[in-house]
């Protein structure tokens, strides 16, 4: 029998914690510029040497990127706030309860709020001995998944009673994924007023030296795009954005993409981003707002971005058939 002095022991449960990469608190210039200060100082991100980094950093970017970041960020931005941790939210909103009464689902950014730390120590406190860490991302890279992991990992090691930890794969090329993608393509294809004579893919960019340093990025996306072609049974155009600073990316760039199809006699195009779980600036403001313009002042006549699986009800039935299969034996357990 407990004794009557004992502190109160919350019930067993499983955890699972959704991960995106992070936001500003605000469209704001201030909110911004500690934003990227956080994101920009990851060494997984910047691979630069720490010191040479940090003055450049410090003394330049921080300095002008801001207003410019800021200004795209209020194009987009939601009565909920910003679309990416407004998305995610949703998500693991939805997620409640699919996975019996003792399952958690909460969610957290990398950079910003809320913390990993923050809700690692929430999901302890009720209860969960078990945590699966869920990085939303479907293309597996050093600045993306392993950050998470990373920063996850590195709260842990600030716990004395540590819970138990699994962490999502990839799934670039999981066959929920790959039919999810199809099925949400299909879906917005079907309420467009007109045909695309090209469908681009667009992944966001890594520096080509990622590549050359062993990280299966570049590969993953590729697979991604051909599973999808083969999946249509038609072809698609792979390309990456969101370019930064002068070292070499991955190419091709999906601005140059655009602005070269009508050249080639490409006039209706409609794009989409695997790359990501949810829509957020790189998606709505990147692709939708400037990639429609580019495309359009290039000669184009017809462009539309197709959202991402985000919440929708092809979305949300993928992310609980995946998690699901991640949780077998410890839904149970619990």
């Amino acid at each position: 029998m407990r004794p009557t002095d004992h502190p109160p022991i919350a019930p067993r449960r499983v955890g699972v914690l959704l991960i995106n990469l992070g936001t500003p608190d605000a469209p704001t210039v201030p909110a911004v510029r500690r934003y990227l200060a956080e994101f920009l100082s990851d060494r997984r991100v910047v691979e630069i040497p720490p010191l040479i980094w940090q003055i450049i950093l410090r003394g330049f970017i921080l300095n002008t990127r801001p207003q410019k970041s800021a200004e795209a960020y209020q194009l987009v931005w939601t009565p909920d706030g910003s679309p990416l941790a407004a998305l995610t939210k949703r998500q693991a909103d939805g997620l409640a309860g699919a996975f019996g009464p003792d399952v958690i689902v909460d969610w957290a950014m990398r950079y910003g709020n809320p913390s990993i730390e923050d809700r690692l120590r929430a999901l302890k406190d009720q209860g969960c001995e078990r945590i699966l860490f869920a990085p939303l991302y479907p293309q597996y890279c050093g600045a993306t998944t392993a950050t998470a992991n990373d920063k996850a990992f590195a709260a842990l090691a600030r716990l004395r009673w540590q819970p138990a930890i699994r962490t999502l794969p990839p799934y670039y090329d999981d066959p929920l994924y790959i039919a999810a993608l199809k099925q949400s393509l299909l879906d917005g294809l079907a309420q467009l007023d007109f045909e695309p004579e090209a469908i681009v893919t667009s992944f966001h960019g890594m520096p080509l030296r990622t590549l050359e340093l062993g990280d299966p990025y570049h590969c993953h996306c590729q697979k991604t795009a051909r599973l999808l072609s083969e999946a249509l049974g038609r072809p698609v155009r792979v390309s990456f954005q969101s370019r930064f600073g002068r070292a070499k990316w991955l190419e091709p760039a999906t601005d140059e993409v655009l602005e070269a199809l009508p050249e080639q006699g490409v006039r209706r195009v409609a794009v989409i981003a695997p790359g990501f779980s949810v829509d957020c600036i790189e998606t709505l403001e990147e692709l939708a707002i400037r990639g429609r313009e580019g495309f359009e002042e290039a000669g184009g006549t017809h462009f539309a971005y197709l959202p991402c699986l985000n919440d929708s009800p092809v979305g949300m039935d993928f992310l609980r058939a995946l998690l699901a299969r991640e949780l077998e034996g410890w839904v149970s357990a619990a």
